[in-house]
């Protein structure tokens, strides 16, 4: 399973993720697969000023745990996970910048699910 290429993803999240997300391909875009696994923020703005929030419990809250937890071990284990973490760390708090790392991962498993190829760390973190 190509999943579990990424780093801080077994076979448990593999298949929560896999199972989770069916068919890859009925997401347009990446943009869309990250708000279903609930890793954008759910706001909107009107001329730099926040007018309200959308639902923020649309999406699947399996696939934002199993983002969150991947996220958890990446920033321990990958140095460049852990430079983007400390990055977020010093402009926002923690759970902002857990969420930025798990969207990361979220993007990158799009990719890695509809195009069939391993992670690469490279790609994640230019």
């Amino acid at each position: 399973m190509l999943l579990q290429t990424i780093p801080g993803v077994g076979n448990i999240l593999a298949l929560t993720i896999m199972l989770e997300v069916g068919d890859i391909n009925r997401f347009a875009n990446v943009g869309n697969y990250a708000s279903y696994c609930r890793c954008v923020k759910s706001q909107r703005l009107s001329d730099g000023k926040k007018k309200g929030e959308n639902n923020k419990k649309n999406g699947n809250k399996y696939l934002a745990w199993a983002y969150v937890e991947a996220a958890h071990f990446a920033k321990r284990y990958i140095p460049k996970a852990q430079r983007f973490y400390q990055q977020k760390l010093a402009k926002a708090n923690g759970a902002v910048a857990t969420k930025a790392l798990a969207n990361k991962l979220a993007r990158a498993s799009y990719f890695i699910i509809r195009d069939q190829v391993p992670f690469d760390e490279d790609m994640l973190f230019k």
